[in-house]
């Protein structure tokens, strides 16, 4: 059901579209201080951009890795594949206070400067990706080469533990399988002397000539199996091994190079000295005829 509007609503809204229009006609007849307000605020927010200093960015890329059950077989969810897990580490106060020290940086000048974003490829899900950029802004370059380095450190360090346990017991299985190659070796070679031995031997009969042959060969079918096990046993260690050091591991891609950026974004500053001048300027069109008329006023005749 619609409600009749009095005449004091009609008369007000009359009112409103007349101000309106006042006021657009009252920019529109000084344009050109809104367009001059526009054009000099963004000269003067890029001059500001420009004197504002120069700082360096260091960028670096981690690789989380991508762990895998023991023997191979599937993946694991772990610290690595969190998304949050490097952006919680290197902000955290442990992770800022190790930069600190590494960099010369005063914590404070670290916090608020630190960024970091997952680098994943056109459509992919970003909490799936085992890429991420640390960066890590300072007034010199050195400093904040260091600081991005000692935070991706923090990071490897607590999101490795697991993949670098499976790795040290990878290497101990594989330094046992060759040192029981090594032994095998060894008593095989002692059981074809003993073969050797006894064929040459002309001290002992027949019989027991041929108890020592088939000791000794009994003895060789035995290392030789076990040898055969061995060598596959190394060989998948040593497929897991490659596997958790090229794969499973954190690591770093490419180190933090600084580079050279300023403060503050010269485009980000021209738009917002721009805007302010736009606004600044159109106000001052809008209040130019009362001024103006408040002048002739108190002029004297």
């Amino acid at each position: 059901m619609s409600t009749a509007r009095g005449p004091a609503a009609l008369e007000l809204d009359a009112e409103e579209e007349i101000d309106l229009r006042s006021a657009w006609a009252r920019i529109a007849n000084r344009w050109w201080l809104p367009v001059g307000g526009l054009l000099v605020g963004a000269v003067v927010g890029l001059l500001l951009s420009v004197g504002g200093g120069d700082v360096y960015r260091a960028e670096t890329i981690l690789y989380l890795g991508q762990p895998f059950t023991p023997n191979g077989g599937g993946q694991i969810q772990s610290l690595a594949t969190n998304p949050k897990t490097v952006s919680e580490i290197v902000r955290s106060d442990s992770a800022i206070k190790r930069a600190s020290l590494a960099s010369g940086l005063r914590p404070g000048q670290l916090r608020g400067k630190i960024s970091s974003q997952a680098i994943a490829s056109p459509g992919a899900a970003r909490n799936l990706s085992p890429l991420v950029e640390v960066s890590v802004t300072a007034p010199a370059a050195a400093k904040a080469e260091k600081a991005a380095g000692s935070l991706a450190s923090s990071v490897i360090d607590s999101v490795s533990e697991y993949v670098d346990r499976k790795i040290t017991l990878l290497e101990e299985q594989i330094t046992s399988d060759e040192q029981g190659l090594e032994a095998a070796n060894e008593r095989i070679a002692a059981a074809l002397q003993q073969q050797r031995e006894a064929v040459g031997n002309k001290q002992l009969s027949l019989a027991e000539r041929i108890l020592i042959q088939a000791n000794a060969n009994s003895t060789l079918n035995f290392y030789e199996a076990r040898i055969t096990n061995l060598r596959a046993d190394r060989n998948n260690a040593e497929q897991l091994l490659s596997l958790a050091q090229n794969v499973e591991r954190s690591r770093v891609v490419q180190s933090g190079e600084a580079v050279r950026t300023t403060a503050t974004s010269r485009r980000n500053a021209a738009l917002i000295g721009a805007l302010a001048g736009l606004v600044l300027g159109a106000l001052a069109a809008y209040l130019a005829d009362p001024f103006l008329a408040r002048g002739r006023a108190a002029a004297p005749h």
